[in-house]
């Protein structure tokens, strides 16, 4: 889970604006954040089944904010991609 401080860091650095929560961009960011942060649980953890199942609900859903991103802003998309280093 992430805590507000560090939520409030990633939306700083990634929002398009000063009140920005909505937008693709943070919502991807805050995502990876999640999924980087369960996918060090589950190495420790392997046979939590839940939070397996969360973890790919979340990978899911950043995919189709991707996608989104992919077909209605293409330098948006590629922006965020090479930001956070995920595979374009």
């Amino acid at each position: 889970m992430l805590k507000p401080k560090k939520k409030a860091k990633i939306i700083k650095e990634t929002g398009i604006h000063d009140k920005d929560t909505g937008s693709p961009e943070v919502q991807i960011a805050l995502l990876s954040k999640k999924i980087d942060e369960l996918t060090a649980h589950l190495k420790k953890h392997r046979k939590d089944n839940h939070s397996r199942r969360g973890l790919l609900g979340m990978v899911a859903d950043r995919q189709t904010h991707m996608n989104y991103l992919r077909k209605n802003y293409p330098r948006r998309y590629s922006a965020i991609a090479k930001k956070l280093e995920l595979k374009k």
